[in-house]
């Protein structure tokens, strides 16, 4: 049979997205997730050691998440999706055979080090791909059904990590996460890239000046670079927090894991969904955002396994205006430095996620987990009203 010129895009447009999903289901599908703590815990370390090795996941993934986007825009972005998993598997065999802080300490690097490598370049590359097919307007789609196949390789990550566990041990877990990193590096290794690398004979430093440059050139840029925190952060850093929530509304610590999953699926529904959202314009993002936040406030407030069923919808808003965000900015960034500035978007939501743990630990200490919920709807409520009174400013592109 032979494929018209019309057909060609389209096989190629379901090869990248194939991959993608693929990709995002892989990368998320690790059975350490849910026990890493336990594992920590297990080889004797203290509760302050533990905390330490969070904030030195999150310190790497702050310190590298800009040059790494740079460095994508330099050579090349399929070399960093491949190079990421990899470095993360090395990093949970350590931990597993060498249970120690040392190797736990140097895990968490090469973790966060493989994430930072993928932050950025996966966007990138992707709307790069879908705009020399001829099919950018597709960006949202596909990025909101890759997150939805992440959340739902979380989920069945949570179902498979208990048995596994059960049968052998935190070294059956580990071996099966390593496996499963080594797979997302294998399947990273399809993606294609037509693009020509920007580094010229200055390297990754003159790609990350001019991205910057970029940035603050254009006040539209800028204003997309600050929306992507202003949706993500709050939200990624409550998801932390829900079992606590849940278990704050008198349920069974055995029904915790299943009301969890309702939330998670809330948020998927809203990846799933968040294409259709595009036709909101700026009014209609605030307009989401706002009925999010309230349904957070609402269901965070009853403190009953009723009121989770908000806090599922507001998870899904949210989901839903995380790409939205994501989808905003890529358009407005030229192709040179996409990588780059879209890491500096990332760095935004590392730094916020940050501050919202440490908000979090204040509120949370002077009352309860569902008080805590209901204060930070409120950011959500002001981004709202910021998006409606401040006019987006035209720099020569179309504002959707």
């Amino acid at each position: 049979m032979t494929l018209t010129p019309a057909r060609v895009p389209g096989l190629r447009v379901r090869r990248l997205t194939s991959t993608l999903y693929g990709y995002a289901f892989l990368e998320d599908l690790v059975l350490l997730y849910p026990v890493y703590a336990l594992l920590f815990s297990d080889a004797g370390l203290a509760v302050w050691q533990i905390s330490s090795l969070f904030a030195l996941w999150s310190l790497t993934a702050v310190l590298l998440e800009v040059p790494s986007g740079a460095w994508a825009d330099a050579v090349s972005r399929r070399l960093l999706l491949w190079l990421g998993p990899l470095l993360t598997a090395a990093g949970f065999a350590l931990w597993v055979l060498r249970p120690s802080y040392g190797a736990f300490a140097l895990g968490f690097v090469l973790w966060g080090t493989g994430g930072a490598l993928a932050s950025g370049a996966l966007e990138a590359l992707v709307y790069d791909e879908l705009e020399h097919l001829g099919a950018a307007d597709r960006y949202a789609r596909v990025m909101g059904r890759a997150r939805a196949a992440g959340l739902i390789a979380v989920m069945a990550a949570m179902g498979l990590a208990g048995p596994v566990l059960a049968l052998g041990g935190h070294t059956a877990v580990g071996a099966a996460s390593v496996l499963v990193c080594l797979a997302t590096a294998a399947t990273a290794t399809r993606f294609p890239e037509h693009r020509t690398p920007s580094a010229g004979h200055e390297g990754w430093t003159a790609t990350l000046r001019a991205g910057l440059a970029e940035a603050r050139a254009d006040r539209s840029v800028r204003g997309a670079l600050l929306l992507v925190p202003a949706v993500g952060a709050v939200w990624g850093a409550l998801d932390e927090y829900t079992p606590l929530l849940v278990r704050e509304t008198g349920v069974a610590d055995a029904a915790v894991p299943y009301l969890l999953l309702l939330i998670w699926a809330g948020a998927t529904a809203g990846s799933l969904l968040a294409d259709r959202g595009e036709r909101l314009g700026t009014r209609g993002l605030a307009a989401l955002l706002a009925g999010a936040g309230l349904a957070l406030a609402a269901g965070a407030a009853t403190g009953s396994p009723a009121g989770l069923l908000l806090v599922a919808l507001a998870f899904g808003g949210f989901q839903a205006a995380t790409v939205l965000a994501g989808v905003r900015l890529q358009r407005r960034i030229e192709d040179s430095g996409r990588a780059t500035l879209t890491s500096v978007a990332g760095l935004g939501t590392e730094v916020a996620t940050i501050t919202v743990y440490g908000g979090y630990a204040l509120v949370a200490a002077s009352g309860d987990h569902g008080t805590a919920f209901t204060v930070f709807a409120l950011p959500y409520l002001m981004t709202a009203v910021l998006l409606v009174l401040l006019r987006p400013l035209r720099s020569g592109r179309r504002i959707p």
